[in-house]
């Protein structure tokens, strides 16, 4: 992708997250963006094959933050605090809509997004594990796989309407209680000790 669609994606994916995709027209997107609807389709087909980039760019930048909060992590419970951090930030902004209108209407995109979880994320996760195992602050008995594999299907439940009706819970408040439960069934007494004090260090609320 070059720079100017990158750019360009950026600002999309804030109009979807802020209004949701299915309500969103193609002369909506374009009012936002301040732009002609010719400019807009001069690098997409039209509003589905924007989804499907506004998903690919997205998967693509997720790689560099996260691949960026690893390498400057001190261990993996602050990898993990990191990376959580940046995924709060992005659930309190996106609308309660964003999620289904994907999966119902979007099944290109929705893809992109399942492909992204499913191998990406998940790799990330069974990586911190293993880290975390070997840094002597997660518990040596887990069982990465099968963690890593409840974490991201986990993920999906944040979205369930059916399960964290919209107006009753946020995104971000089910996620945060989610990362709470996840990074204290992991770590060992080690790791509980150096969270509670980088907990009262950084002044956080895990």
């Amino acid at each position: 992708m070059d720079d100017k669609l990158i750019e360009l994606l950026a600002r999309v994916e804030t109009v979807f997250w802020r209004y949701g995709v299915k309500s969103v027209t193609m002369d909506d997107i374009a009012k936002e963006l301040k732009i002609s609807k010719k400019t807009l389709y001069k690098f997409v087909k039209d509003k589905s094959d924007l989804v499907v980039k506004v998903l690919e760019g997205h998967s693509e930048l997720d790689k560099v933050v996260v691949h960026d909060a690893i390498e400057n992590a001190e261990n993996a419970i602050d990898e993990l605090m990191r990376v959580s951090e940046m995924l709060g930030q992005k659930l309190q902004q996106i609308n309660p809509s964003f999620h289904y209108d994907l999966e119902k209407y979007y099944p290109e995109a929705w893809t992109v997004f399942s492909e992204h979880k499913e191998n990406f994320i998940l790799n990330c996760v069974k990586q911190n594990l293993v880290r975390g195992v070997e840094e002597g602050i997660y518990r040596d008995n887990l069982n990465a796989e099968v963690i890593s594999q409840l974490y991201i299907h986990k993920i999906d439940c944040i979205f369930d309407s059916s399960i964290f009706p919209v107006g009753k819970f946020t995104f971000f408040e089910v996620f945060l209680e989610l990362m709470r439960y996840h990074i204290r069934g992991v770590s060992n007494e080690k790791g509980n000790i150096y969270l509670a004090q980088k907990m009262k260090k950084d002044h956080s609320n895990f």
